[in-house]
């Protein structure tokens, strides 16, 4: 699954010379926490979140230096720190550094991203165009329309092993040689070791996630991973 497959399409944006009082109407009327901010040509350059707004207005109450901090700091500082409360115009209290991906970013990398930076959403963008946009709403929708894996009730325990199997090649960090998987009956049987107790859970999880796969054992011993370099 892409950026392209879950992101928002219809992005609510601003110019350059948007008023903050226009920027915070939208995010009201459209109750989203962030607002991208476009240039003339539609790219994006800026992006205004709740979290910029609320600074200004904590900004707003902290005391003023004193004349000799001003002096020894300098005055580019203060008048930095003046525009940046106190301008009305989005292209001034925008945050400028901006991540963005393709639409062809995997999901994972995006909530790899988000992770990472700390932040809420991500813009996509396509040949310097902004088309859409990635927030954690689109990654927890996506999570909870994913596919879940059916079995036929008329497979045969030999079907079943193949998708077992299948299944198990996804878990991150195991072995498809360290298992043995016996399907007979109706009932799952594995066998085998793992590095860790969070691979088997992993296992568990994976196997729970095949609906109609019938009765589950889960057999698996340890061996740390450095051990098979031994």
């Amino acid at each position: 699954m892409q950026a392209q497959d879950i992101m928002t399409r219809s992005v609510i944006s601003a110019t350059l010379d948007a008023t903050v009082e226009e920027v915070t109407a939208l995010m009201i009327e459209n109750q989203i926490s962030a607002v991208p901010i476009l240039d003339e040509g539609g790219a994006i350059v800026g992006l205004i979140s709740e979290g910029d707004l609320m600074r200004r207005v904590e900004g707003a109450d902290k005391s003023r230096k004193s004349w000799w901090l001003n002096f020894f700091t300098g005055s580019s500082e203060t008048a930095t720190d003046f525009i940046a409360l106190r301008s009305r115009r989005a292209k001034d209290i925008m945050t400028r550094d901006v991540d963005v991906v393709a639409p062809d970013a995997p999901v994972a990398d995006i909530a790899r991203l988000l992770e990472k930076k700390r932040i809420k959403r991500v813009p996509v963008v396509l040949n310097g165009q902004m088309v859409g946009i990635v927030a954690r709403a689109n990654l927890l929708q996506a999570l909870a329309s994913a596919p879940v894996v059916a079995v036929d009730t008329v497979a045969s325990d030999r079907e079943r092993r193949e998708i077992v199997l299948a299944a198990l090649s996804q878990v991150p960090g195991i072995n498809p040689v360290h298992l043995n998987v016996v399907v007979e009956g109706g009932r799952v049987n594995v066998w085998g070791v793992v590095g860790s107790d969070a691979i088997e859970n992993a296992v568990k999880v994976a196997l729970d996630n095949i609906e109609g796969i019938g009765q589950v054992s889960v057999n698996l011993g340890r061996v740390p991973d450095y051990a098979w370099g031994m």
